[in-house]
């Protein structure tokens, strides 16, 4: 089934459950998931990010509860239905849904707004554990919905921020902005280039001639993921503490070259200086792949995915044997101009720069290769670059 026609059949679906349920008419929100080109684990380091909102998206229906207090979250994908009220809003369990969209109520009553009881619907099509970020999409439709029911005029940068703490604060996890804004300020056919320390930002068109962006899933989510990710977090850290000792104005890695990481790597753990070459690295690909785009050098863009893959595999140590995998088959395929990881690490998906022509063979060739080597099933996944969290009508 084509997207188009999923995305279709999905906010109709959300809509008509939504006046089964409440019998109210429905506010709709569309809330995307998003990839990042390149610039992995830079956001929380004040760095640079080259992502983009896509097709795949969460959609929501919310209306007033018409209680000042009590609340009804249906999410349509889990059949789980969660009432609670706003006087009590406490985190879940690590890893419950309900966090991502109890994270951003939290904050907006943080901020000093006036929430009232609300009912609320959604279902969506952004795979999880793929690396596409479900969670901002679900952070950021929740604000953009709530925001729009009860008329707050919350400026979209701040919507964003709202969702970041909303994951920091109730789902417990320490993640950069990158994934929020990016579903919040997506536009259709552009990539976001944002520097994550001062939210300053510029799209680029996106052409790809005769290339598409693929993304292959390897159905793969290890438990690893969230607290390697802290951790990561942490020994980047350390190893801009030891900077700063050396180097005054340093204040995050986005301002060290390797060139002073060098000069004090005697004072560093091995891992603390792969970690921070790593960062220091990736920014600068950031940037190399920006100016790839502008000359239409996909050839170099290629190149610059496979140096990314290699980094996170060695330096940064974020993948699995099966991303390994997926990665090193399309890297020496002639179909392929470059793929790498994407997302925060330990499966999800391989993103790839595909001949369109060429690109049924090579999935073929793929799904079976990896079915051969792991027995697992390989999920490809159509990239259509699109609009940001917004209001629609159906």
């Amino acid at each position: 089934m084509s997207t188009e026609r999923i995305d279709h059949l999905i906010p109709k679906h959300v809509k008509s459950t939504f006046i089964q349920q409440y019998a109210r008419e429905p506010l709709l929100v569309r809330s995307p998931g998003r990839i990042n080109l390149i610039g992995e684990h830079t956001d929380y380091n004040n760095g640079f990010v080259l992502p983009a909102a896509v097709s795949q998206s969460i959609y929501f229906a919310a209306a007033e509860s018409g209680d000042d207090d009590v609340c009804s979250l249906l999410a349509l994908d889990l059949d789980e239905r969660f009432d609670f009220k706003l006087t009590a809003l406490k985190p879940m369990p690590p890893d419950s849904w309900q966090n991502y969209i109890l994270g951003v109520a939290a904050e907006i009553i943080k901020s000093g707004r006036t929430l009232r009881g609300f009912n609320m619907v959604f279902s969506g099509n952004v795979p999880l554990g793929a690396g596409m970020s479900s969670s901002a999409a679900l952070e950021c439709g929740t604000g953009v919905a709530l925001n729009e029911l009860f008329g707050l005029h919350i400026p979209k940068m701040e919507m964003v921020k709202m969702a970041q703490q909303a994951e920091h604060n109730y789902a417990g996890v320490k993640c950069g902005v990158m994934d929020q804004f990016a579903s919040m300020m997506g536009k259709k056919d552009q990539v976001l280039l944002l520097d994550c320390q001062d939210l300053t930002y510029r799209h680029f068109s996106f052409e790809l001639g005769e290339y598409s962006l693929l993304l292959c899933n390897s159905n793969v989510s290890h438990s690893l993921a969230s607290s390697e990710y802290n951790v990561r977090r942490q020994q980047c850290e350390t190893g801009v503490a030891i900077l700063k000792k050396k180097f005054q104005p340093i204040r995050s890695l986005r301002d060290a070259a390797v060139g002073q990481l060098n000069e004090v790597r005697d004072q560093m753990e091995e891992v603390i200086y792969r970690r921070c070459k790593y960062i220091i690295e990736e920014n600068e690909r950031v940037h190399l792949f920006i100016d790839a785009l502008v000359n239409q050098d996909l050839a170099w863009a290629g190149q610059l995915l496979k140096t990314a893959q290699e980094a996170m595999r060695y330096e940064y140590e974020i993948t699995c044997p099966e991303i390994d995998f997926l990665a090193d088959f399309a890297n020496s395929h002639p179909a392929i101009i470059g793929a790498r990881m994407m997302g925060g690490g330990f499966g999800g998906c391989t993103l790839n720069i595909v001949k369109t022509t060429a690109k049924e063979n090579f999935v073929s060739e793929l799904v079976q290769e990896y079915k051969r080597k792991f027995s697992k099933q390989l999920t490809p996944i159509e990239v259509v670059i699109s609009n940001g969290t917004e209001v629609i009508e159906i």
